[in-house]
């Protein structure tokens, strides 16, 4: 029964209904569990777009300084800055990166000086749920799925990086009071996975022509270990090279990826996210490292934000349920 109906019933006037009605759904809302999302991956989830614009960085281009302050930059680039001209800091989003957590903001990437794929992700999560959101960040770099990330399903030696993922993800749940007070009593729900990682199997062809059933088993595993069933996740491709690429294991590498949301047992809770549009050249980018996106900003701040869209969208399926 809600509170506006048992007020009518109690004969109270439209304006103290009003009051109670206002006052249950605030108690309502700051009941509500966070919102946990678990972002995995070796370098590029780690991050390294460059946060500020060095003029010895290409003069700067490509850096999320450079994009955000440009004259015809996009809304979504400027919001990333307060009134001051400096990096806003989210009030309905935290994040976890090992030994590193606070409120989302400019800075949570491989480095203090670098952003990664969880600045978009969380800009679009954080702008679509009314609780409020946590960000569990692992990833390591230089870090293959065949051996680092090996899940229990594939057979073989478990991946040590798998154990870490499952390992600190419940330690960091199991903590969330101490770890953020802030969120006071709140309960937590475990709300999505997602992967950005491939380069180390795009560059071994055995591990390569494996990608696609370690990945499905990963998925299944993970579910299980994290003990949420048909857990929403989201493969963000390894598009390095752009839409031009050509070279035979990275093709494989992505078709691969996108194969794994197309199992039946998978449609309508996992998805997969094309990059290959998010490459921005050398020309334009802060270095000439290729297998980092070139450290472009924009590019790991897109990735993000298509990987939260997703995320949505599986959410959404999932509610409707």
């Amino acid at each position: 029964m809600t509170t506006r109906i048992a007020c009518r019933m109690a004969g109270l006037r439209p304006l103290a209904c009003l009051v109670l009605w206002a006052i249950s759904a605030v108690g309502t809302a700051a009941d509500k569990p966070v919102k946990v999302f678990v972002l995995a991956g070796q370098s590029n989830m780690e991050g390294h777009g460059f946060v500020a614009a060095d003029p010895k960085r290409n003069e700067g281009k490509g850096s999320l300084e450079h994009v955000a302050k440009d004259k015809g930059a996009d809304p979504k680039f400027k919001r990333l800055l307060d009134k001051d001209g400096k990096w806003a800091v989210r009030d309905d989003v935290w994040i976890h990166y090992l030994d590193r957590k606070g409120k989302l903001t400019a800075g949570f990437g491989a480095k203090e000086d670098r952003i990664g794929p969880e600045l978009g992700f969380g800009c679009v999560v954080g702008d679509a749920f009314e609780e409020p959101v946590l960000l569990v960040k692992l990833a390591w770099g230089g870090k293959s799925l065949a051996k680092d990330f090996r899940p229990p399903g594939a057979g073989g030696e478990t991946g040590p990086f798998y154990k870490e993922v499952v390992d600190r993800t419940k330690a960091v749940l199991k903590d969330l009071k101490k770890e953020f007070p802030e969120f006071g009593d709140r309960d937590y729900e475990l709300t999505g996975f997602g992967w950005h990682q491939g380069w180390n199997d795009r560059v071994n062809q055995a591990f390569n022509d494996e990608y696609e059933k370690n990945m499905a088993h990963f998925i299944r595993d993970i579910r299980k270990d994290l003990g949420t069933k048909d857990l929403p996740f989201v493969i963000a491709e390894t598009g390095q090279g752009g839409p031009a690429e050509k070279h035979p294991r990275a093709l494989s590498l992505m078709k691969a990826q996108a194969a794994v949301a197309g199992h039946e047992e998978f449609k309508g809770n996992v998805a997969f996210v094309k990059t290959t549009g998010f490459w921005r050249s050398e020309e334009v980018s802060p270095t000439k490292q290729g297998y980092h996106w070139n450290s472009n900003a924009e590019t790991y701040y897109l990735i993000g934000e298509a990987m939260g869209q997703a995320m949505l969208k599986l959410c959404e399926k999932k509610s409707s349920k």
